[in-house]
């Protein structure tokens, strides 16, 4: 199931232009053993990178533990067909991405112990087209 917004304020959105910049987001963490999953370099995410990353991590620890996805994908991405003509309006909504800064937290894991977590998280960072870290808190 790709993730996208149940409700948004405006059907189509102009396309995003340039990268984000840095975050200068913290977490409040709990003191539970936890894995995150932070971005170290700024693009674009779509669900379905999103969806394939977060079932390859709930593959890899067997359904155990907590894995939070703090990201959402809420930016439309709109595509004509290719042999559409000109004018008739903007095409339909294609996608939707979610806009990462370098330094955003993507993913929390809670409740797996080391030897299982750090290569479940490493799994589903191969899915996504960014550099990310992993840091275990």
């Amino acid at each position: 199931m790709i993730i996208q917004p149940k409700k948004t304020k405006y059907r189509k959105y102009f396309k995003p232009r340039g990268l984000p910049n840095t975050s200068t987001k913290n977490h409040k963490l709990t003191e539970l053993t936890c894995f995150v999953l932070i971005a170290t370099e700024s693009g674009y995410l779509n669900g379905r990178q999103i969806e394939a990353a977060r079932q390859n991590i709930r593959r890899k620890v067997k359904r155990e533990g907590k894995l939070e996805i703090i990201i959402s994908p809420d930016v439309a991405i709109s595509r004509k067909a290719s042999a559409a003509r000109m004018g008739k309006g903007k095409g339909k909504v294609d996608h939707w991405i979610a806009s990462i800064k370098a330094g955003q937290t993507l993913f929390f894991l809670y409740g797996i112990d080391t030897e299982h977590g750090i290569p479940a998280l490493r799994s589903g960072a191969n899915k996504l087209p960014l550099k990310v870290k992993i840091y275990k808190l």
